[in-house]
């Protein structure tokens, strides 16, 4: 496929993603295309690397009943969509710079060499304490690992868009309430994740009304 083919293509994909209020129940995604959506998550970029997210597939029935009360914006998704993903991301616990899981990271998953990981542990200190000024706030922490689960988050609903698949994100919900269900549950595994974002997805039961967007000179300022 040439460039143009494919610049197209992605388009079309594009045109073809929107906010499905309601899944058919009837159809369900197959196991290999859902794997496909969740390897786009996993492969999605992160600040400094650190992957700060838990993707939670949730098919169980009776906690998707659990959470409709408390989530106003998934009345219709959570009983209709083929997959219903909670999506987590970490606490300032594990994302302070001399945190057990940023170790791991470094050490045991991207495997840095000394010299290298103190380095990196060095810049990314500067970075919480001056740079960005998270540190000792833990609500600020934890919205900057959630902004990076939202990238996951929109590379998931894309891919599923090129493979013809629905998707919905949702933010509402009681987060606290939310939370609340799932740490009964162990999903949060004793406070290390707190609730981001959550997603359905599944096929249309009714085509969408036509996307409407600002123009491209409303929202793109050229600086040269």
């Amino acid at each position: 496929m040439n460039k143009e083919a494919k610049k197209q293509e992605i388009l079309e994909a594009f045109q073809f993603r929107h906010a499905t209020k309601e899944f058919d129940p009837e159809k369900k995604i197959s196991d290999d295309d859902f794997a496909f959506i969740l390897e786009t998550g996993r492969l999605s970029p992160s600040s400094f690397g650190f992957e700060p997210w838990r993707f939670v597939v949730i098919q169980n029935p009776e906690l998707r009943e659990k959470l409709k009360p408390v989530s106003w914006g998934a009345q219709k998704q959570l009983p209709t969509a083929s997959h219903y993903v909670v999506m987590l991301a970490r606490t300032a616990e594990d994302m302070v710079y001399d945190s057990e899981y940023i170790e791991h990271m470094m050490t045991e998953v991207k495997k840095l060499p000394k010299e290298a990981y103190e380095a990196i542990s060095g810049f990314y200190k500067t970075f919480l304490e001056s740079d960005f000024k998270l540190l000792g706030n833990d609500r600020a922490m934890f919205d900057w690992a959630a902004k990076q689960v939202y990238i996951a988050l929109g590379n998931m609903m894309t891919a599923a868009a090129h493979i013809g698949i629905d998707s919905c994100p949702i933010e509402g919900f009681d987060q606290e309430k939310v939370q609340a269900i799932l740490e009964k549950e162990g999903v949060l595994e004793g406070g290390n994740f707190e609730v981001a974002v959550m997603v359905g997805f599944g096929y249309r039961v009714n085509e969408p009304r036509p996307k409407v967007r600002q123009n491209m000179d409303d929202v793109v300022k050229w600086i040269k």
